[in-house]
């Protein structure tokens, strides 16, 4: 599975060179929708006290290319991104002491269409596609019980950047994610569903 992962990427980051029209490397900073509903309900059993650290933040990296429509400066854009989101933690405190992570990261791609008005000014753009999401949770005890469940869901995005230079540009970028909710055995451990945003800074080649 890494091996492929890493297959796609190296094709996505190098192959665009030889026939594109504008392609290119970012970085995002982001947070959105995270309620890991059931990782404390679940143990309601628990005679300790219990703790449940969230965190809405991800970073996310991506690669894109963009074609030309006409000479409007009309664009057809495509994306593969991998953002990494903050982990959840349950932490059980008193005997046995348990804590449980739940570590979420996923694969979006997306067909945008975007409105380039070049250089020292705002381009604006809007696209949809779906997302690969793959949650894992370890239960931290004297031995570390892991489990870990995939889902694909649709999205859609909206946004702007400004483009400094012809290499350069920063904006912001907003994303829904459609029932992005993960179950493991009947518990909802990670739910991603609705609104994020994003600061992202692009490399254009």
């Amino acid at each position: 599975m890494k091996k492929l992962m890493f297959a796609v990427l190296a094709v996505l980051f190098v192959a665009p060179a030889a026939f594109a029209d504008d392609w290119g490397l970012g970085a995002k900073l982001g947070a959105g929708e995270n309620d890991p509903k059931d990782m404390k309900a679940a143990y309601d059993g628990f005679s300790g006290s219990k703790e449940l650290d969230r965190n809405p933040g991800y970073f996310g990296l991506e690669a894109f290319y963009e074609m030309d429509l006409n000479e409007e400066a009309n664009k057809l854009g495509f994306k593969v991104g991998w953002d990494i989101y903050g982990e959840n933690e349950v932490e059980l405190k008193g005997f046995p002491y348990t804590k449980v992570t739940e570590t979420t990261y996923s694969f979006p791609v997306t067909v945008y269409y975007k409105r380039d008005n070049g250089i020292k000014n705002v381009s604006w753009f809007a696209g949809a596609g779906a997302t690969f999401l793959r949650t894992e949770i370890e239960m931290e005890r004297v031995n570390k019980k892991e489990s870990s469940k995939n889902k694909i869901f649709p999205h859609i995005v909206v946004g702007g950047e400004y483009r400094f230079t012809q290499l350069f540009a920063l904006g912001l970028e907003a994303r829904y994610n459609f029932n992005a909710r993960v179950k493991k055995d009947g518990e909802v451990f990670s739910d991603r569903s609705g609104f994020g945003a994003a600061i992202t800074g692009r490399f254009y080649f």
